[in-house]
């Protein structure tokens, strides 16, 4: 059995490396495509921001001539500056189940990163904390949600048999949402003292382009609310430039809540989407002729829902700001009758999000883990 490896350089290559999943888990109820035209953005040295300080190397996999297994190599100089690292990202891997085939996509990324003076190994991860991050290694019979890695279970077996470890664990729950249960008079009286007390007041929009005002800010609320988490590099302007083109016109005012101070400055807010999972398996990972019908779709009479990201203002963060949030998503739930809710991931030790479960039927359902290795 011979196992032949190929670097991505042509347009064709590179379609071929971003179809090979629609290949390998064709059938598979559980597994979400990304949308092709996002890949080729993302992936595409000359349209990603994120290549003003990243290099990146992509492989193909062939077993006997047919293709078998993708791999990205990824060196993120940003991220290994500031953690004063060495490393080289793994991400966009699949395989077959064949250890052969992951041991030459493994093997030809830490040969190149020994080329390049580095010494460690880590992921999957991405570009950014907005690429898919972490192997699942819990929760395959769960639905993925869109911008989510799903993989086989027979993935973290080759990982671990290469000899690598755990770096750091992301946890995901599924919510009941019960308007009874979610005590909003209570959660209206907090909301509202909070909001007082602290001069803050929600902002209030119909359309989406009434926001694009406070869309920087929100980036830059980010990069100052998460820069000390796992992995984290702080966004620059020309990524931040991007996300907001990208993304500001698919998302639905009601579920985006902003807090401003009294300067109407952003100081927190949560991201929540009307669940696309479905819509994003029946497009295909298409938008067009027909793809964006069913996304239009999901965003209308949805019972099912998303949360992607939240934020809140360091020096306001444990004085209650966070119920002024969950108010005014507990409001847009209970118009839109919303049943579930899937978190997306958490790192296990965020005890303070994971605590907003515990008054809700929740379960814990999917796990996914970054692993590193020394090279």
């Amino acid at each position: 059995m011979s196992i032949s490896l190929k670097e991505v350089h042509s347009k064709s290559d590179l379609k071929k490396f971003i179809r090979f999943p629609f290949l390998l888990y064709k059938g598979n109820e559980n597994w979400v495509p990304p949308l092709i035209f996002d890949e080729l953005k993302t992936l595409g040295k000359d349209k990603n921001p994120a290549f003003d300080f990243c290099e990146a190397k992509y492989w193909l996999a062939y077993k006997n001539d047919e293709l078998a297994g993708r791999i990205a190599g990824i060196i993120n100089h940003k991220y290994n500056e500031k953690w004063n690292q060495k490393s080289v990202r793994f991400g966009w891997i699949d395989f077959i189940d064949d250890p052969e085939v992951s041991d030459a996509l493994i093997g030809q990324v830490v040969a190149w990163a020994k080329e390049k003076g580095l010494n460690k190994i880590h992921g999957p991860l991405g570009f950014t904390d907005f690429d898919g991050e972490g192997m699942l290694i819990e929760g395959f019979n769960e639905l993925s949600t869109f911008g989510s890695i799903y993989n086989y279970s027979y993935y973290p077996e080759h990982i671990e048999k290469m000899g690598f470890e755990k770096d750091a664990d992301w946890i995901e729950f599924s919510v009941d949402f019960d308007p009874d249960v979610a005590g909003p008079e209570k959660v209206s009286r907090i909301a509202e003292a909070v909001a007082q007390r602290n001069q803050l007041h929600l902002l209030k929009v119909k359309k989406a382009k009434e926001m694009l005002p406070y869309a920087r800010d929100i980036f830059y609320l980010i990069n100052e609310a998460y820069k000390d988490l796992f992995g984290f590099v702080e966004l620059t302007d020309r990524q931040i430039d991007m996300y907001v083109k990208a993304y500001f016109g698919f998302i639905k005012p009601g579920y985006v809540p902003i807090i401003l101070d009294r300067n109407n400055k952003v100081v927190a807010f949560g991201i929540t989407m009307p669940s696309l999972s479905k819509a994003i398996q029946k497009s295909k990972g298409k938008l067009f002729p027909f793809g964006f019908i069913h996304i239009l779709r999901a965003m209308n009479n949805n019972p099912d829902v998303d949360l992607y990201l939240t934020a809140v203002k360091p020096e306001l963060q444990n004085k209650g700001v966070n119920a002024m949030l969950i108010n005014e998503v507990n409001n847009v739930f209970v118009r839109n009758k919303i049943k579930k809710v899937e978190t997306n991931r958490e790192l296990e030790e965020n005890s303070k999000i994971q605590a907003q479960w515990r008054f809700f039927k929740h379960r814990l359902h999917k796990r996914r883990r970054c692993y590193k290795k020394l090279i």
